[in-house]
């Protein structure tokens, strides 16, 4: 009776993890890191509201403005000049840009910096549903 060897159908089992943790493997930024400031959006009470996590940045670094349906957050992380033995901590310029709602009123904007905190809120107008007929005239 011949005894069989036991062998893996995959010659290079280790092949699929290396891909998982590819990005690792060179310093890149993981797929998590790849918008280094977290939000969190919702409607309140009749406001759109957007909350970004931004610990580490002083309210004097932080720069919101809304522009054509576009609010835009802007924060500056100033790294501390110390001797570091690990640092996993994102530092220099944050931006994130989000569309606003149809009905957002740009007029009507607040913000918020509590314990590395933002809260964007914009109020709610009420959204067109009717569509608005455009008269066309001929040219001569």
């Amino acid at each position: 009776m011949a005894v069989l060897a036991r062998r893996q159908r995959f010659p290079f089992s280790d092949l699929p993890d290396w891909f998982e943790d590819f990005p690792a493997r060179f310093s890149m930024p993981g797929m998590a890191d790849l918008h280094s400031m977290r939000i969190e959006e919702y409607t309140d009470g009749g406001r759109y509201v957007v909350r970004a996590e931004l610990p580490g940045v002083e309210v004097q670094d932080l720069d919101v403005t809304v522009e054509d349906g576009i609010l835009t957050i802007k924060a500056e992380r100033t790294e501390r000049e110390v001797d570091k033995h690990r640092s996993e901590i994102r530092y220099g310029s944050l931006t994130r840009a989000l569309a606003l709602p149809k009905s957002a009123d740009e007029s009507d904007v607040r913000a918020e910096y509590t314990d590395g905190m933002l809260t964007v809120s914009v109020g709610m107008g009420e959204e067109r549903t009717e569509p608005r007929h455009i008269e066309i005239k001929r040219a001569e």
